[in-house]
């Protein structure tokens, strides 16, 4: 099973970028996305940020993997 994870880019550096969730940070590579920016949300799959979010979307999705992440702990 693969899985990508929604992140919001925090810095940029050429196609190097760092991505962060809840105050967790990744380095990703942004290569497959067009003139990326800080502050945009992607998806990001194996360290590569493969697609570009709206805010409202990657917003609603954060949302639902905390859910499952809380439903998991209990």
């Amino acid at each position: 099973m693969c899985l990508a994870v929604p992140l919001k880019i925090s810095s940029l550096n050429g196609m190097d970028a760092i991505g962060e969730r809840d105050g967790v940070r990744r380095k990703i590579r942004v290569d497959f996305i067009r003139e990326p920016k800080v502050g945009d949300y992607v998806i990001v799959h194996a360290g590569f940020a493969i697609e570009r979010l709206k805010k409202e979307q990657a917003e609603a999705d954060l949302a639902a993997a905390r859910e499952v992440e809380n439903a998991l702990r209990a």
